[in-house]
């Protein structure tokens, strides 16, 4: 008997279209529309996205969460110590992708990853829960644990040392901004005749618009 598994479930997806009128000519507006819209609908970890990163031995990917976005990029927060951050530092090429089954949607976004500034770090920080900004002192991100008692013992401790007073945020505690060159969006059609509709940026900071065959 075959160790290989194989699954032949499928979803026919026909929700909504994406048409070159409803994609615009500014794919931060699009995106925006697509992310309010999982907002509000209620859709859960409707700001995750999964982070690629090539710095080290191997590709990697991992999801993390989108705090905020503009025309300059989309930006998410970690140890500066972590695998992430060490690979972005050796190799600043960066790719995320949020996708919303619910909405039969999914968004690539490829760029550079840089560190945001101390006043939007500061500033994000400051916002978190207290225990967050506990956590941030007391993980030592990505290394090794003998066991999970040491965690919690480690957290216990940072705790005790930060009671009563206002918790600075750690030198190696920030953000990243990732500046896209290339986002494409992808809307769930029937047949697998999908929408893709892809944006480029060119030198001069402009964006051009293409579709994609499924």
């Amino acid at each position: 008997m075959s160790d290989n598994h194989r699954t032949h479930h499928r979803i026919d997806y026909t929700k909504a279209t994406l048409l070159e009128h409803d994609a615009g000519d500014d794919p931060f507006v699009l995106f925006g529309r697509w992310l309010k819209a999982a907002e509000e609908e209620g859709l859960p970890e409707h700001n995750a996205m999964a982070l690629a990163t090539a710095g080290s031995f191997s590709i990697s990917c991992r999801i993390v969460l989108l705090r905020s976005f503009d025309r300059e990029g989309f930006v998410f927060f970690t140890n500066y110590n972590s695998r992430k951050a060490l690979d972005l530092e050796r190799d600043p090429r960066a790719a995320l992708t949020f996708f919303w089954p619910d909405h039969e949607r999914q968004v690539r976004i490829e760029g550079r990853a840089e560190p945001v500034s101390g006043d939007e770090n500061d500033a994000y920080f400051h916002s978190r829960p207290r225990e967050s900004r506990v956590g941030a002192w007391s993980s030592d991100q990505s290394r090794v644990a003998a066991d999970r008692d040491q965690i919690d013992q480690r957290f216990a401790r940072w705790q005790e040392r930060l009671k009563d007073q206002e918790i600075p945020r750690p030198a190696h505690w920030g953000g990243y901004r990732v500046r896209p060159v290339r986002i494409e969006f992808w809307q769930g059609r029937p047949s697998r005749l999908h929408d893709r509709i892809a944006f480029e940026r060119f030198d001069d900071g402009s964006w051009g618009r293409m579709r994609l065959q499924p």
